[in-house]
C-alpha cells in the first residue's frame, strides 16, 4: 500500500498532471475519486487542519452549488461550509494529496513536488505543454 494519496478528480487536468507528477516519483497512489467517496466529516476537518488552511480555502467557487447555496455569504461557519462540501464533494477543491511530508492542495499541480518524498524519476510536462520538471529529474522553475 502507497504511503501516498490523492483525492482526485479525472475530469479535472491539474487531478491529472498532479497524479502523473507522483507517478514520476516512481510511486503508485492510493487514489480516492472524491466525488464517489468523499470523505467523512472527521476526515475533511483532518484534512483542512493538516494543510493548515482556512476552511474557505476549500471551497471551489466556480461551480453550481456555491452560487446555489449563496456561498460567498460570509454568514456561514466553518462548520456549515464543511458540511456544505459533504453534501456537494463538488465544492472541494482538488486535487488534495496526503504523504509523508505533508498535506497540501496542489494548485498548481507542482505544488506536490514540495511534498514528494521521492524525486522526479524524469522529465515532466503538463498536459498544456508547460515543462516543470527537466530530463535529470529537476524542476525547472
Amino acid at each position: 500500500m502507497s504511503n501516498i494519496t490523492i483525492y482526485h478528480n479525472p475530469a479535472c487536468g491539474t487531478s491529472r498532471n498532479t497524479l502523473e507528477m507522483i507517478r514520476n516519483s516512481g510511486t503508485e497512489p492510493n487514489i480516492i475519486y472524491y466525488l464517489d467517496t468523499p470523505p467523512s466529516h472527521d476526515e475533511l476537518v483532518k484534512l483542512i487542519a493538516d494543510m493548515g488552511i482556512p476552511v474557505r480555502a476549500l471551497l471551489r467557487k466556480n461551480v453550481e452549488p456555491y452560487e446555489q447555496l449563496n456561498l460567498a455569504d460570509a454568514r456561514f461557519t466553518d462548520e456549515q461550509l464543511i458540511g456544505f462540501m459533504l453534501q456537494h464533494p463538488i465544492l472541494i477543491n482538488r486535487p488534495i494529496v496526503v504523504t509523508p511530508l505533508g498535506t497540501r492542495l496542489c494548485r498548481p499541480s507542482e505544488v506536490v513536488l514540495d511534498i514528494l518524498p521521492q524525486t522526479q524519476q524524469g522529465a515532466f510536462t503538463k498536459e498544456d505543454g508547460e515543462k516543470v520538471v527537466d530530463a535529470s529529474g529537476k524542476r525547472v522553475r
